[in-house]
């Protein structure tokens, strides 16, 4: 699910919390309910979310995070729900190879631990940098190892 205009940015605290969420989150249980786990595409900033988002019971959805907080996320959500993303797009396109490789090393060493975090873009391309693509590889190869 994308979930567009709902970002920190967007509309207030008190709006999401009563009108955005809670249909939201219902729509999420009965998708649990259902057997599945829903991928939620929470587009922009996300970081003032997130208390709000983790009240869902664990294992219940698989977040994909934009330009969220990822440290805030691992505090917040790191043993409720997978989460995922993060990577700039603007990196991945414009950025060279070893800039890419080291914010992978970096993120995974922020998220990675006690495992839950998987390393993706922080939105869909269409067109990249074929080198980054394989610099983010080889930092997942290299540094995202679950012990």
């Amino acid at each position: 699910m994308l979930l567009h205009e709902c970002n920190d940015t967007f509309m207030s605290d008190s709006q999401f919390k009563t009108l955005y969420w809670p249909t939201l989150r219902q729509v999420c249980l009965n998708l649990k309910n259902e057997g599945l786990v829903p991928q939620l595409f929470a587009e922009g900033k996300y970081t003032k979310r997130l208390k709000q988002i983790c009240d869902l019971p664990k294992g219940s959805v698989m977040w994909i995070f934009d330009q969220t907080d990822m440290a805030k996320a691992k505090e917040i959500l790191g043993d409720k729900a997978c989460f995922a993303g993060n990577v700039p797009i603007s990196l991945m396109v414009k950025g060279q190879p070893d800039q890419v490789k080291l914010y992978c090393k970096n993120l995974i060493n922020t998220c990675g631990k006690g495992s839950g975090y998987i390393l993706m873009g922080g939105a869909d391309i269409d067109q990249g940098n074929l080198d980054n693509l394989h610099a983010m590889m080889e930092a997942a190869k290299e540094y995202g190892i679950y012990k």
